[in-house]
């Protein structure tokens, strides 16, 4: 037909509408462009505009939606597809119930299904209330959706049981089809188990979810966006352990498509565990480059500085960090509270706590909170600046003296506290100050506090202990006021408390004595019997009369006097000289031995031997005769690298 007439307005439609059915979006769109005077926007609006929407062509597509004259019902269901994936999430809303609101035909649940879809993103991603809808829940997808809705406001034992009932549907509605095998089943319900191992991980069941998690992965699921979502959390469940793994599974979240399957806020963070990764595995440059892009993407973003931040300290260049923070604060006010709270961090890291100090205090925002109050007079006692710490608490309470009533009537109506912070502080200030021997300026902020309480006794107390070091005769004054013992005393019931079933010691109750004990009991010089200690056992050859040996109770070879074993004991049998001579002269030939020589030892059973056991001494109870008198020699023989018998 186009052949006989190319511009048969039909026919080029009914090509469009083939080419995509095909899935050949981007030839239909050339047709649509090619024959623009032909084909104009009244008649195949919704054609351009699909093709546009599944090239990812997203504000292209809602421009041609926009410019269409005639807004029809197929152009709506896409205007809100649209919008969705524009993350413009409350004029998707208000499209959806518009189309639900005036159409009724066979595609209702589907637009329920989007509905809710919305609702959950609102919740997840803008942190939005969402409104009950009143959705009937009878499609796993609803379900699904519901318990997404649930995660973004923290329910997360209700988001696990709207799962669990969300996977029985799915296996009941995919059971019913007998074409559909397990594991086709099972490739459905993959992105309902990757939500249930997601609120695992927030609940700290990371083992349990880690599991799950491989368990999707194993299963090569078509959906590129749920893998890439999926490996992220393991990365961030891996954190600085197991870095492989987490190079291998940042490989799947840089798969073609993912950017069109996930929302910015997605990708932003998978960009972020990508630089922290580089971190980790000491890839500074990519690291860089890596928190360089995600800066330049969002300007006023916190986490790009802080990874760049963290890669310099990594690096040793900590007054570098410090600066860029320091410029960053400088740049976006709004931020400045939580940059100078990492720069104090820097500054403790590097032993400068007054440095810290004060970049603490320029926080306004936050410079009379109580706790930051704390840790200022917490530093400033570390570096023993017990005048600054003392100026914390002042400052802190004239500010909130200042503005006493306001924030007392906020706080009794919102949180009804028992007394208004500067009381609290005050009380704090003294207490401080009596421990670091401030007693006059302690007893000054004693004195305020008894006066807003006079009933008081824990605050009178500490004033008269305080008084009692400095003015004695104040403190008898102020005593006057302690009420009496007749009135503080507790009515307690001591034998019932004792008897309690929580109390830790019992009193024994006095038994009946009889004569042999009276006796005990009153013989007051009666002594304890003791009880007899056994005789050590001695050696056979133990000798009274001779002096142990002092380093009996080393080792051998920890002896100040052992020489290791003696080597070449039968050095004299060997023979010398031409084979077969004997040795028998050799004693007569030998000077060493003449009358000036001191008689050897006598060998074992000889005569002299034999004579001498009545006078031998113990190795345990004496000495040897040559025995060095210290241990110091033998030691720096043996680190001259002696071999043998050690």
């Amino acid at each position: 037909v186009l052949q006989i007439s190319k511009d048969d307005v039909t026919a080029l439609q009914c090509k469009v509408v083939c080419l995509i059915q095909n899935g050949n979006f981007k030839e239909a769109l050339s047709v649509i462009n090619t024959h623009t005077k032909v084909l104009t926007s009244d008649v195949i609006a919704f054609e351009k505009a699909y093709c546009e929407y599944r090239l990812n062509r997203i504000e292209n597509a809602l421009k041609t939606i926009q410019s269409a004259s005639q807004q029809t019902d197929k152009l709506k269901e896409l205007y809100g597809q649209v919008l969705y994936r524009l993350e413009r999430y409350d004029d998707c809303l208000a499209a959806y119930r518009d189309l639900i609101r005036n159409s009724q035909d066979e595609y209702e649940e589907e637009r329920k299904t989007n509905l809710s879809a919305v609702v959950a993103a609102q919740s997840t991603w803008e942190k939005v209330m969402p409104e009950d809808l009143g959705l009937r829940e009878a499609t796993y997808e609803l379900c699904y959706n519901s318990a997404c809705a649930l995660i973004g406001q923290g329910k997360l034992s209700e988001a696990m049981k709207k799962l669990q009932k969300a996977e029985e549907l799915c296996r009941q509605s995919l059971s019913e089809d007998s074409d559909v095998t397990e594991e086709d089943i099972e490739a459905e319900l993959a992105i309902i188990h990757g939500q249930m191992a997601y609120i695992m991980q927030l609940q700290g069941r990371t083992e349990d979810a880690l599991q799950l998690y491989n368990q999707i992965i194993k299963l090569k699921p078509t959906d590129v966006g749920l893998l890439a979502v999926i490996a992220n959390n393991i990365i961030t469940i891996n954190k600085d352990q197991n870095v492989f793994d987490s190079k291998k599974k940042v490989k799947l979240t840089n798969a073609e498509g993912v950017e069109h399957k996930l929302s910015k806020k997605q990708l932003q963070a998978i960009e972020f565990n990508k630089a922290l990764l580089a971190m980790y595995t000491n890839q500074a440059d990519q690291c860089r480059k890596l928190s360089a892009s995600l800066q330049s993407q969002s300007p006023e973003h916190l986490l790009p500085v802080l990874i760049q931040a963290a890669q310099l300290c990594r690096e040793k260049q900590h007054a570098k960090a410090v600066g860029l923070l320091q410029d960053f604060a400088d740049q976006h006010p709004a931020n400045a509270a939580e940059i100078k709270l990492t720069m104090a961090q820097l500054k403790i890291a590097q032993g400068s706590v007054t440095k810290a100090c004060m970049i603490l205090r320029s926080i306004e925002e936050l410079q009379h909170k109580p706790g930051m109050v704390s840790a200022l007079v917490t530093m400033y006692s570390h570096e023993e600046d017990i005048d600054s710490a003392i100026e914390v608490f002042t400052q802190a309470i004239q500010w909130y003296q200042q503005f006493q009533a306001i924030i007392h009537d906020l706080w009794c109506s919102v949180f009804q506290p028992k007394s208004p912070v500067h009381l609290s502080l005050i009380r704090e200030a003294a207490n401080f100050k009596l421990k670091h021997g401030r007693k006059k300026e302690a007893i000054s902020d004693l004195e305020e506090l008894w006066k807003q309480n006079p009933k008081d006794v824990h605050t009178l107390a500490q004033l008269i202990s305080a008084y009692s070091l400095v003015d004695p005769e104040k403190a008898k004054v102020l005593s006057k006021h302690l009420p009496s013992s007749d009135t503080m005393s507790l009515k307690v019931d001591v034998d019932a408390l004792e008897n309690s079933h929580g109390a830790t010691y019992v009193r024994k109750k006095a038994g009946k004595l009889t004569g042999d004990n009276q006796q005990k009991e009153q013989g007051q010089g009666d002594v304890k019997k003791k009880k007899k200690k056994k005789k050590g056992k001695l050696p056979k050859n133990y000798d009274p009369k001779v002096t142990p040996d002092p380093e009996r109770w080393l080792p051998m070879r920890e002896r100040s006097y052992y020489r290791g074993r003696k080597k070449g004991k039968k050095k004299d049998q060997v023979g010398k000289g031409t084979q077969g001579s004997t040795t028998a002269g050799s004693s007569e030939l030998d000077a060493s031995r003449t009358a000036s020589s001191p008689p050897t030892s006598p060998r074992p059973g000889s005569a002299a031997a034999v004579s001498a056991a009545s006078n031998v001494i113990p190795p345990r109870h004496q000495k040897p005769a040559g025995a060095p008198a210290t241990k110091k020699k033998q030691q720096q023989k043996k680190k001259k690298g002696a071999k043998g018998g050690w």
